[in-house]
C-alpha cells in the first residue's frame, strides 16, 4: 500500500487530491496551516476509506516539514509520493507590495517546497524510489501583470523541479510539476462574475477546469514510469 503526503489539503486542488488518492488506496498524511477544524474534518471523512493522519502547521516552517515527514515514516514506514500543493496568491502592483507580503508569499509557495522536499528525499534515496510532484502555474512560465510575486514563486518552483529531477534521477526518484491554468478554486473566486466570464472566454476550452479534473491529471502523472522526470506539464485548456 502506497503512502502520499499532500500539503494544502483542505480546499481546492489539495482537497480533490486527498479525496482521489484516498479512493485509489493510498495511505495519507495531509497538511494545512490555517484551519485545524477543517483539516480534522477532512481526515475524519477520508478516514472511512483509508489510513490518514492530519498534520496541522505552517508548511513554510522547517519544523513542520520535519514533523510531517517523521509522522509519515513512523506511521507508515515509507513515503512513496510527495505533492507540494500548498500555496497562496497576491494580486496587486509590485510597487505596492510590502516586504512582509513578499516574504509571506515566498515562504508559503517556495520555502515549503524546499523544506518538505529536503525532508523526504533521504528516505526516498534509501529505498531508491519515490515521486515528488510540485503544483505550479502557467504564470510561472509566462508571468502575469499584477501577480509578479506569485509568478516569481512559481517560476522558481519550475526551475527547482528541473534541477532537482537531474539530481535525483540516479536514485530512481522522479520530480515533475504541473503548470495549471485557471482552476475553479477559492483562490480564483476573488474575481467578479463579469471578470470570471471574461477570463473563461480567453480560454480555448471555454471554461475553468474543476479541482477534480486537476487532481485526476496529477494522479495520471504520478502513475507514469519514473523515466518521466524534470517536466513542467501544462494543464490549461489551451490557454497559453
Amino acid at each position: 500500500m502506497k503512502t502520499a503526503v499532500i500539503t494544502g489539503a483542505t480546499r481546492g486542488i489539495g482537497l480533490a487530491l486527498a479525496r482521489l488518492y484516498a479512493k485509489k488506496g493510498y495511505r495519507l498524511v495531509i497538511n494545512a496551516g490555517h484551519n485545524k477544524e477543517t483539516l480534522d474534518s477532512v481526515a475524519k471523512e477520508l478516514g472511512k476509506i483509508t489510513d490518514i493522519i492530519p498534520c496541522f502547521g505552517s508548511i513554510s516552517l522547517e519544523d513542520t516539514a520535519r514533523e510531517i515527514t517523521q509522522t509519515a515514516l513512523n506511521s507508515f514506514g515509507k513515503i512513496d509520493l510527495l505533492i507540494n500543493n500548498a500555496g497562496i496568491s497576491h494580486i496587486g502592483l509590485l510597487s505596492d507590495m510590502t516586504a512582509k507580503q513578499w516574504h509571506t508569499l515566498m515562504e508559503t509557495n517556495l520555502d515549503s517546497v524546499f523544506f518538505l522536499s529536503r525532508a523526504v528525499i533521504p528516505s526516498m534515496v534509501h529505498r531508491h524510489c519515490g515521486k515528488i510532484l510540485n503544483i505550479s502555474s502557467v504564470w510561472g512560465e509566462v508571468g502575469a501583470s499584477c501577480e509578479a510575486a506569485y509568478s516569481a514563486s512559481k517560476g522558481a518552483i519550475n526551475a527547482l523541479t528541473k534541477a532537482l529531477a537531474k539530481e535525483l534521477a540516479p536514485s530512481g526518484i522522479s520530480v515533475n510539476a504541473i503548470s495549471f491554468g485557471v482552476i475553479d478554486t477559492e483562490m480564483n473566486r476573488c474575481f467578479s462574475e463579469e471578470e470570471r466570464t471574461a477570463l473563461a472566454e480567453e480560454i480555448p476550452a471555454g471554461r475553468f477546469a474543476s479541482p477534480e479534473e486537476a487532481a485526476l491529471f496529477c494522479y495520471q502523472i504520478t502513475q507514469s514510469p519514473e523515466y518521466l522526470t524534470g517536466q513542467i506539464l501544462r494543464f490549461d485548456g489551451g490557454w497559453i
